[in-house]
């Protein structure tokens, strides 16, 4: 049972009306999955569209002046960001290490700053040590996922079909401010949507009540993230992980890695000129066995010490067979390797990341 230290979303009785199984996450109690299951909602978003509840995530605005200070906190050109735009960014260490991921965009006098739940709380003490009048918000947070998400949306927000991938706009919905931004974490094309709480919960009805529209719990929203190949924070991406060995290196703008300038520089822009000896990589598992987190993988059948262990892995409903994400040395794709799932060894092949398809709107 959940404990009364739980936060919950302005969606809250929306879940349970909706039949949701609520879980712990990150502090909060978000809901897993709806009557439907988890299946058939990764199926759904990628068919039409789905609803997700992310509010659970930290939303905050950092000063426009404030821009010089945040780059000295990201291996990110956040000055070069354009007007409406948005860029993934990384909190990282001394040593090259990820504290967290997260999202930046340019609203003009501020920035709109995204970050995980789960680190929430210590992104936003590390906002503030090193930057003055940092605005932590207390909006909902919606994501509308899926290659039908366009037109459901332009129903309530006519333009946004305009947007493109990353653009950031502001719209108007019953006398609310809407911020959207064309973005997501299941690799279809879609919308994030900060919404205030007082209209949070019309605003997901309005949406729920198209037929294309199902509402999709954090469960799909896994296997949809992981079938993208993108990373989970404290899972593919930790503290002691830097964002070469990631292959997060395409965030990393080139005034960055001539200038540096931000926390673990010298580690991280070493590693981008000799190289390292591990990196995340794609495994596509032979049979129906997922390889899931902490699988350790081995180069051959028999004996030997691991090379690599599995931090994310599972069941791709769309692809319709296992996939994982582990950090390996840089093995060529179409390579066997062995994962060790009770006790026995199976066998493994390297394979490209995304394991399906991104559609984004270019």
């Amino acid at each position: 049972m959940a404990g009364d230290s739980l936060k919950r979303t302005g969606l809250y009785d929306l879940h349970i009306e909706l039949g949701a199984k609520m879980v712990p996450f990150a502090g909060w109690e978000m809901p897993v999955q709806y009557p439907m299951g988890v299946l058939k909602e990764h199926l759904h978003t990628r068919a039409a569209a789905g609803l997700f509840d992310v509010s659970h995530m930290g939303q905050v605005i950092v000063p426009r002046a404030a821009i010089p200070a945040l780059e000295a906190l990201v291996p990110v050109d956040v000055a070069g960001l354009g007007l409406n735009r948005q860029r993934y960014a990384m909190f990282t260490n001394a040593a090259g290490g990820i504290e967290d991921d997260l999202m930046v965009a340019n609203r003009g006098d501020h920035l709109f700053v995204v970050v995980n739940a789960a680190c929430a709380e210590a992104d936003i003490a590390h906002l503030k040590a090193h930057i003055e009048g940092v605005d932590v918000l207390n909006r909902g947070l919606l994501a509308l996922q899926g290659p039908q998400a366009e037109a459901a949306l332009d129903r309530l927000l006519p333009g946004v079909a305009a947007m493109r991938f990353m653009d950031v706009a502001d719209f108007d919905w019953q006398g609310a401010g809407l911020w959207v931004s064309r973005s997501g974490y299941t690799g279809e094309d879609g919308y994030e949507i900060s919404v205030p709480v007082a209209v949070v919960d019309s605003f997901a009805r309005a949406l729920l009540a198209m037929p294309e529209v199902a509402a999709i719990g954090l469960g799909a929203r896994d296997s949809l993230r992981l079938e993208a190949g993108l990373c989970l924070y404290g899972h593919d991406i930790d503290t002691a992980t830097t964002p070469v060995e990631a292959d997060l290196t395409w965030a990393i703008q080139k005034r960055q890695r001539l200038e540096g300038g931000f926390p673990g520089a010298d580690v991280i822009l070493g590693q981008i000129a000799r190289g390292v000896s591990r990196k995340r990589q794609g495994l596509r598992p032979e049979g129906r066995a997922p390889m899931r987190e902490g699988t350790a993988i081995y180069a051959g059948p028999e004996g030997g010490e691991p090379i690599g262990m599995v931090t994310s892995g599972g069941f791709g409903p769309t692809i319709n067979a296992p996939m994982a994400m582990a950090y390996l040395p840089q093995l060529p794709e179409g390579t066997t390797v062995y994962g060790e799932v009770r006790g026995k060894r199976l066998p493994a092949t390297v394979a490209p990341l995304p394991f399906h398809p991104h559609s984004y709107k270019r």
